[in-house]
């Protein structure tokens, strides 16, 4: 099946070559699940739960970006691009097809680095980062003829996590049932009256990777009278592999939501679990989100700032925690399946059963750092 791409100037000095419905860098919220490669003259994004194996480009200088359209994308997209004046719809052959899976598995890669769930909760191991920052340099070699700034090295942002947490390695996935069960929460005897208690996930965009557990069930906090006060107690599953504190700038805080305002604590880990007690909350808690100030989307427009919340999410639509929910559990559904299809072996497609969708990532083999996490973990 030839994928079909639509070629327009989105605006002065901006052009899309995207697949209809491909999610590109030029989207207001383009999706946990995209993988975004920075290339000569601008941009490719794929969405890795769609599977579509032809990338969106967002082109900010046509001229840099024929170096590699025609290898990508085929001639005739090239040509049309360079002789643009009005949209027009192409099929997209690529002339170089080991080139662009290549590419595409240089994203996926990248992607992986960013937002692979690990989580000692839901079993996922951390994928060796070393491993796999190896592995993207190896890859960025072989595309230096189409990637380009911080793409076309390894990844800055992990390796500071990595020095920083001590990634390398997994928890033992034995120790999952634990931690779900610490994630629940549990009566303190000592408390006079335990008013609500909770568990919940965390917008993977405003943490770094490395720091805090990916599941759902990672937050947990309880909010207790005692003497007439309201307390509230949180924690946060530690990230699988992390070996003490990081720096201060990227310790996570808790954003304590209430209908009497919102509440703010930076988070200290203690053992396996980032913890923090907040005094004189209201009686009741609307929601508890995780963050390191200053990663993630900006807060909208007009949200006051607050001593404890520099740069914590701001106010959202209702709809989109629900929404968020659901697509991070499919990120998970998607590396338990490349961990299972990583000790069946390295095929060209999913392993019999895995219960991978039809698409999916398919084409892209697993990734040395995903086959050594499911060779040092038991559950694969």
């Amino acid at each position: 099946m030839v994928d079909t791409v639509r070629i327009q100037r989105i605006e002065p000095g901006l052009w899309s070559i995207a697949p209809p419905g491909a999610p590109t860098p030029a989207d207001a919220d383009p999706g946990l699940d995209t993988a975004v490669l920075e290339v000569g003259g601008g941009h490719l994004s794929w969405s890795v739960l769609a599977g579509r194996q032809v990338p969106a480009a967002i082109l900010h200088d046509l001229d840099t970006a024929q170096e590699w359209l025609w290898a990508l994308y085929g001639a005739e997209v090239a040509v049309a691009a360079d002789a643009y004046t009005e949209p027009v719809e192409l099929p997209a052959r690529p002339e170089r097809p080991e080139l662009a899976a290549a590419v595409r598995r240089l994203g996926y890669a990248h992607w992986a680095a960013r937002w692979w769930p690990a989580s000692t909760v839901d079993g996922i191991p951390a994928l060796d980062a070393a491993e796999l920052e190896r592995e993207i340099a190896e890859l960025s070699e072989f595309c230096e003829s189409v990637v380009a700034g911080a793409d076309a090295a390894v990844p800055a942002e992990s390796e500071e996590v990595t020095a920083a947490a001590d990634r390398l390695g997994a928890e033992d996935a034995g120790r999952a049932a634990d931690y779900a069960l610490a994630a629940g929460g549990q009566r303190d005897p000592r408390a006079a009256l335990v008013l609500e208690r909770g568990t919940a996930g965390w917008d993977w965009r405003y943490c770094p990777p490395g720091v805090v557990d990916a599941s759902e069930r990672a937050v947990s906090w309880e909010l207790v009278r005692a003497a007439g006060v309201n307390s509230l107690r949180i924690r946060a599953v530690a990230a699988p592999g992390l070996r003490g504190e990081p720096p201060e700038y990227l310790r996570p805080h808790a954003l304590v939501r209430t209908p009497a305002g919102d509440h703010g604590a930076a988070l200290v880990l203690a053992g396996d679990d980032w913890t923090a007690s907040i005094a004189g909350t209201a009686g009741t808690v609307s929601g508890v989100e995780v963050y390191v100030p200053g990663v993630g989307p900006a807060a909208p427009v007009g949200t006051e700032a607050s001593a404890f919340a520099v740069g914590a999410p701001g106010p959202r639509d209702p709809a989109a925690p629900a929404a968020d929910s659901r697509q991070r559990e499919r990120i998970r559904e998607l590396a338990h399946s490349r961990l299972r299809r990583a000790v069946s072996g390295p095929g060209p497609g999913p392993a019999p059963g895995d219960g991978q969708p039809a698409g999916g990532l398919a084409d892209i083999a697993p990734l040395r750092a995903e086959i050594r996490a499911a060779e040092t973990d038991s559950d694969f």
